[in-house]
């Protein structure tokens, strides 16, 4: 696997290529080494930069509203956009097993090497070139980086709906909660009068609650324009 061209594509050299084999290196290859620890590392270095370039582009916003935009970019769906346009699905060492399920061009596993990737340059050169390369990203992956295009508030709009349709509220259940402490993943379900209309997953329960409200919202919208016809 020639590592020089996604080098090329990332725009930085790792010095140490045992580093960068270790950040794409995935735990389905049930190796002493793969990329969860990094993959650690580089949630909380990107936390960092994110909240730091949302923090100096908008001096006016409140603390709420950084948060809510800080959370649509650190976040799998993002970081995965990010891998697929570096690419990273190609040069993923996975197991045949996982290969065979598509592992390569899987949103958690994409984003879960992105992030490690990330940690990898922190460890090797540092928060301002780790900082730097990120920022040459942003322009290339966020069309837009301000607060409509960044963040839908999914919950709002369905809660919004679901009392104009039936007159409730849509009640938000966790299903499951599965991973080690570091890297949980949670599973939600959505109903309104007690029928269930969506289940999601994500990072935290905050997600799993958007992407859950954002499936619950479109099936409403449908339902609701077939009702006019």
């Amino acid at each position: 696997m020639n590592l020089k061209d996604f080098e090329n594509k990332l725009g930085y050299h790792f010095k140490n290529k045992d580093l960068l084999k270790e950040s794409l290196t995935h735990k389905s290859l049930q190796k002493s080494t793969h990329n969860e620890r990094l993959e650690f590392l580089g949630d909380a270095v990107l936390d960092l930069i994110v909240g730091e370039f949302l923090f100096k582009k908008f001096p006016h916003f409140s603390e709420g509203e950084l948060s809510k935009m800080r959370a649509s970019m650190v976040n799998e769906k993002a970081f995965a956009k990010v891998a697929r346009f570096l690419e990273i699905g190609k040069y993923l060492y996975i197991s045949p097993s996982e290969e065979q399920n598509k592992g390569r061009d899987k949103d958690s596993i994409l984003s879960n090497a992105f992030e490690a990737i990330i940690g990898a340059i922190y460890l090797e050169s540092g928060l301002e070139t780790t900082q730097n390369l990120f920022y040459s990203l942003i322009p290339q992956v966020y069309e837009n980086i301000d607060p409509k295009s960044l963040f839908s508030d999914y919950k709002t709009a369905l809660q919004e709906l679901s009392q104009s349709l039936f007159g409730v509220t849509p009640q938000y259940i966790v299903l499951d909660c599965r991973g080690p402490d570091h890297n949980k993943e949670f599973f939600v379900g959505i109903s309104i009068l007690d029928k269930e209309y969506a289940t999601a997953s994500g990072k935290s329960k905050k997600e799993a609650q958007q992407n859950a409200a954002k499936i619950a919202l479109n099936i409403l919208k449908e339902n609701d324009k077939q009702g006019k016809q």
